[in-house]
């Protein structure tokens, strides 16, 4: 059975950080890539970072990047997603997916972010 956990969520304040984890099984997790994306209440889904699953190959959202970074541990089957300097705009549910030739194929429930003081 393919799972994908997110974990890490919850309220930050503006300026603060938090680790978002995306735990996966019933799959072969190393030969995927694997994709944070985000939706905002009445916002379309956008896609936030993501890691390519053989260089490991990084690529972000312009309205993130140089304050999110993603990683991925194969060992462990989990993807991160180190979210820094954190705004009331990066309030959000954040989810994982694993993507094989380009195709979203596995998706988590998602996790709650909440930036606010």
């Amino acid at each position: 059975q393919v799972q994908l956990v997110e974990s890490g969520g919850g309220l930050a304040q503006p300026g603060g950080s938090l680790r978002l984890s995306c735990a996966a099984s019933g799959f072969t997790f190393s030969v995927y890539a694997m994709t944070w994306y985000r939706q905002a209440p009445g916002k379309e889904r956008e896609l936030v970072a993501t890691i390519s699953s053989a260089r490991g190959s990084t690529n972000y959202a312009s309205s993130v990047k140089g304050r999110f970074t993603i990683s991925r541990d194969n060992a462990k089957n989990t993807v991160y997603l180190q979210m820094n300097s954190l705004k009331p705009e990066d309030t959000a549910v954040y989810y994982c997916c694993a993507v094989r030739f380009g195709v979203p194929n596995y998706w988590g429930r998602g996790t709650q972010v909440t930036v606010s003081s």
